[in-house]
């Protein structure tokens, strides 16, 4: 299992809503809270999110929701790595900055220009790197879709690409694919990609050095933290982590650009461990859940990652010393005492 930031689903509601469809009933169905689409600092399973797109299309009867939902959407989804895109001084220096950090939005995926296809032109390819992946065009459809819309934004609005490659059949008529990209389109040719010229690419942008420079330092901070901040740097990885059921050592360290081996050891240099910082995320998320709110303990369990609420219900009484709903008769008991 592997991530992908909430902004992947930028423009998901409304496009349901839309068709007619029931945007919340479809994300319940595919266990990925309403609150992360389209949140920056939220994550959500890659694999669910692909589901979720092809759930989507079958509910509202529409072949190419992928591409309808790339309209939606742009280099903004990408957070700080599209706005390194934006303040390359080239073309394809704004592609080689997405090569290099697109693991910060998703590790799931790759992006990158592949200069070989002939003197006159180059591809750019959009990789799913995960295995045993379930069916995914409407993911593959909006992946391509948003790199032309990226295209455009940095060419300018009348770019074409010379051809588009597809890794299925066509899910619509043929004469649709050409009206959206512009271009020839090609099935069963992969990967994804989309075959450029080189003068495209050669194009100067109005660029900003100095913005580039300072995103690209941080994206690097980002994908290797100092040692002195990894511990925090977990933290957070784990609080926007736990609601996918997924949370692993190896995940975190790849979200952070480190081996493992060598997320434990830097950990244990701050006296503290990857278990053990889950099982403090945990307990604050719970106290502040039960103390603040009036969540089901059902959904809170799954928020805190839980596949089950009874064990929900034994951490509780680990770290609290009572059960759940005890703790939070007694929390309200409290904040209705004058002076507690």
């Amino acid at each position: 299992m592997s991530l992908i930031r909430g902004t992947a689903l930028q423009g998901f509601p409304e496009l349901v809503a839309e068709l007619g469809g029931d945007a919340d009933r479809l994300l319940v169905a595919e266990g990925i809270p309403r609150d992360a689409v389209g949140n920056e600092d939220s994550f959500i399973s890659y694999r669910r999110g692909v589901a979720l797109l092809e759930l989507a299309a079958a509910r509202t009867g529409t072949p190419d929701f992928g591409r309808r939902l790339a309209l939606r959407q742009g280099v903004e989804i990408l957070g700080p790595v599209g706005v390194a895109v934006r303040t390359a001084p080239t073309v394809a220096a704004a592609f080689q900055a997405l090569d290099q950090y697109l693991a910060v939005y998703s590790p799931a995926i790759s992006a990158s220009i592949d200069p070989q296809p002939g003197r006159r032109h180059a591809r750019f390819e959009f990789q799913i790197l995960l295995d045993r992946i379930g069916p995914h065009r409407q993911a593959e459809e909006l992946a391509l879709g948003v790199a032309l819309q990226t295209f455009r934004l940095i060419v300018g609005p009348d770019f074409r690409p010379v051809a588009a490659d597809l890794p299925h059949d066509p899910l619509t008529a043929t004469k649709d694919y050409v009206r959206y990209f512009g271009c020839t389109v090609r099935f069963a040719q992969r990967p994804s990609g989309l075959v450029v010229r080189r003068s495209d690419l050669a194009r100067p942008l109005a660029s900003d050095g100095a913005v580039h420079a300072m995103v690209r330092d941080y994206l690097g901070s980002i994908a290797s933290p100092a040692r002195g901040d990894t511990a925090e740097a977990v933290r957070l990885m784990v609080r926007q982590m736990l609601p996918t059921g997924g949370l692993e050592i190896g995940l975190v360290a790849a979200q952070l650009g480190l081996h493992p081996r060598t997320l434990q050891r830097q950990l244990a240099a701050r006296g503290t461990s990857f278990a053990g910082l889950v099982d403090d995320v945990r307990r604050a998320q719970l106290e502040h859940y039960l103390r603040d709110t009036e969540i089901p303990l059902g959904q809170l369990a799954g928020i805190l990652g839980y596949s089950e609420q009874s064990v929900l219900s034994r951490s509780c009484r680990r770290w609290l010393g009572m059960s759940p709903s005890s703790y939070r008769r007694a929390a309200r008991a409290a904040a209705l005492t004058p002076g507690a």
